[in-house]
């Protein structure tokens, strides 16, 4: 099985709740979404960026939705006591069970 493996941080100079943390996520999400609307034209504007540049920015939001997503995991474990690594490795169990990995 292929992973991508990366370590975001804890972002250590917030105070994020569970609410704040998931309408941020939302946030980013919409972000990553324009970002990728520029780059096919489905703004209906004309694309005045070229490819590489909206490519960054792409990978940019990315990471921004990312990091996001991990501090919201931080949140979960440190304010209510969620498992996350119990929990992917329930994750990795149901994506199995649905034959979306090949080593099924």
């Amino acid at each position: 099985m292929q992973q991508k493996i990366i370590a975001l941080p804890k972002l250590d100079n917030l105070t994020p709740t569970m609410e704040s943390t998931a309408l941020k996520l939302m946030e980013e999400a919409g972000e990553l979404a324009q970002a990728i609307g520029k780059l096919r034209g489905l703004s209906g504007e004309e694309v005045m960026m070229d490819q590489k540049a909206v490519l960054a920015a792409i990978t940019r939001e990315l990471l921004d939705v990312a990091q996001t997503a991990v501090s919201l995991m931080f949140v979960l474990e440190d304010q209510y006591g969620v498992d996350i690594q119990q929990a992917l490795a329930e994750h990795i169990n149901k994506l199995r069970a649905k034959k979306y990995l090949k080593d099924c």
